[in-house]
């Protein structure tokens, strides 16, 4: 088990890509605590994960857009298993879809304040008690548009834009502290966000909307990569690798030695920067 003694809180745990993470988390033998809003969600996925985890999982209410939640929340957790070694970042809001022009105004902070004051929320109560024992790893969620510009979508590509930017330079920061910190774009996953694209119809635009009714039918990629990243992420076997994004489907992360990451991390490669002309 490649995360055997290491507890790990996983953000938006309870469904979706986060409920991937924090399954595959139980396997490989990880003390897991779940964030989410929803207490019944929660409950939910908690009873069926106990199937699969040698350690009971831990379920946690905690809304990421509010600091002093989220404080109390990671408190509880690193005070409970004493200690903190992985902190996955996984809750995500969509909302608004649509040109910016038309969008609402309180929806567009809430995604940022969700997507990434939540990130940042959880980072800053997490890092201290990594700190203490000089190690950790945190892996962002980001993905969305952050590479490319996502139009009908700014909110989202904005927020998941600056989870990249801060992924890069928290993992220049914390490098002192032996605390790692990378990103994963998921790659087009069918969750509840692909019921919101083909809800919000031509307001998504119709490249989203047609490449959504595709992936309605034929499936989208497989959330258990991301999941199984997430777990290269947090292990050993990653070791050295920092402030880069990795794409789940794309970036062949899983076929990776100390060789490969060694040459990643010698420049820019998986980073975002400007192209000369």
């Amino acid at each position: 088990m490649r995360l055997r003694g290491k507890v790990a809180i996983v953000t938006g745990g309870s469904r979706g890509i986060g409920r991937a993470v924090a399954e595959a988390f139980c396997r490989e033998g990880a003390q897991v605590a779940v964030f989410a809003r929803n207490p019944r969600e929660i409950a939910a996925a908690v009873r069926e994960m106990k199937i699969i985890s040698r350690k009971m999982p831990l379920g946690v209410v905690c809304d990421v857009s509010d600091h002093a939640s989220v404080r109390r929340a990671v408190r509880r957790v690193a005070v409970k298993f004493r200690r903190l070694d992985i902190l996955v970042n996984a809750a995500g809001v969509q909302a608004p879809i649509g040109p910016f022009a038309g969008n609402r105004m309180d929806e567009w902070e809430k995604n940022i304040a969700v997507n990434l004051f939540g990130t940042a929320h959880a980072c800053r109560a997490a890092i201290p008690f990594m700190a203490k024992r000089w190690r950790g790893s945190i892996i962002n969620f980001s993905g969305g548009g952050a590479t490319s510009a996502r139009p009908n979508f700014s909110a989202y590509a904005v927020a998941k834009t600056g989870v990249v930017k801060f992924t890069e330079v928290l993992a220049d920061e914390l490098m002192p502290y032996h605390i790692r910190v990378n990103a994963i774009a998921p790659g087009a996953v069918n969750t509840a966000m692909l019921e919101e694209v083909l809800r919000a119809g031509r307001r998504a635009g119709e490249n989203e909307l047609s490449d959504a009714k595709v992936r309605a039918k034929r499936g989208g990629v497989p959330r258990e990569l991301a999941a199984e990243l997430a777990v290269f992420l947090a292990s050993g076997a990653s070791g050295g690798l920092s402030g880069r994004l990795i794409s789940a489907p794309w970036d062949g992360w899983n076929k990776w030695d100390r060789r490969d990451i060694k040459k990643i991390m010698s420049g820019d490669a998986l980073k975002l920067r400007r192209i000369k002309a």
